[in-house]
């Protein structure tokens, strides 16, 4: 008899409220945030490494699971081999059974199978095609595309393109990232073929978020036009805001990457005050129009997604 277990897609999309995940921002996802997310019906997501030490993400993730019960939330795990806490917070998304797990900025095919034998749904962000083969060649479960515009660490292609590329060869589980801030846009990244929109920078202005008010303000303030891309930073390309840079007493037009430099996550980051006083986002910042909690904004979201399915004729 033929396997008659949803996918692990449908399975996921019938547990959330809205086809969206949160992304994990470094810095500014909290538990608080996550939980707020999750209980307001979509997928919550935090870095690993946001807390301060090991320890108190061990205490982090108790907290998010006493408080969401069984709707899936997802860890980032950076898993570049600089990431001098890799096996330590491991040992703890491991002992938790976290139910979505985000590996970032390295492919590892052992550190993928560790975790589904866990039972955990192992997730890779990928900004070329060529990366996503080779994520689904280690097994991944979920392939987040991550298009230009997205905040942090983006990459250069549309989102057309790139869910376009994947999807002609991909049937597995696919979240769309890049400039996805409205519930128009939601709609849009199914359309195009993903199962999930991946909404990182709305977040940014949530009440709940680890970001001081004049970052929060900005983000109100912010459009597209307001967005730089550069690897200086972090050594790989990420979305930052103008003002901020200006604000560091920074050219944007001279911004350059050290000679010789790479990525380098050791003591939590990068650049640890690149992303404390440079602040990152992505295009899709225009529409957020004030600072509120992460709930209120949800609910905006699904109201603006039910308006665009019966604006499509769409059944709700």
């Amino acid at each position: 008899m033929a396997d008659q277990r949803p996918s692990p897609a449908a399975d996921l999309r019938a547990r959330l409220r809205l086809p969206v995940m949160a992304g994990p921002m470094f810095i500014a996802s909290t538990a608080d945030l996550v939980i707020a997310q999750c209980t307001s019906g979509i997928v919550g997501a935090m870095p690993a490494l946001n807390p301060r030490s090991t320890a108190a993400l061990d205490e982090d993730i108790a907290r998010i699971r006493e408080a969401v019960g069984d709707a899936p939330y997802c860890i980032n795990l950076v898993a570049h081999a600089s990431n001098d806490r890799l096996e330590a917070d491991l040992d703890v998304v491991l002992r938790h059974k976290v139910p979505i797990v985000v590996l970032a900025l390295a492919a590892n095919p052992d550190l993928v199978r560790t975790l589904q034998a866990n039972g955990s749904l192992v997730f890779q962000d990928v900004v070329k095609d060529r990366h996503a083969r080779k994520c689904a060649e280690m097994g991944v479960d979920g392939i987040i595309a991550v298009g230009a515009g997205a905040g942090g660490h983006t990459g250069a292609l549309s989102p057309f393109a790139l869910a376009a590329e994947i999807r002609e060869w991909w049937d597995g589980l696919l979240i769309l990232s890049g400039c996805i801030a409205t519930g128009r846009a939601v709609l849009a990244a199914e359309v195009l073929g993903a199962d999930l929109a991946y909404i990182g920078s709305p977040f940014l202005a949530s009440t709940e978020a680890n970001t001081q008010d004049g970052f929060k303000q900005m983000i109100v303030d912010s459009a597209a036009a307001d967005i730089v891309t550069t690897n200086c930073f972090t050594g790989v390309d990420a979305n930052f805001l103008l003002p901020s840079i200006l604000a560091n007493g920074l050219d944007p037009a001279e911004l350059k990457r050290p000679e010789g430099a790479a990525i380098n996550i050791k003591g939590g980051g990068s650049n640890q005050k690149a992303w404390r006083d440079i602040w990152s986002a992505g295009q899709g910042i225009g529409a957020i129009k004030r600072v509120e909690s992460a709930t209120a904004y949800i609910d905006r979201l699904a109201e603006d997604y039910a308006a665009a399915r019966r604006a499509m004729r769409m059944p709700a």
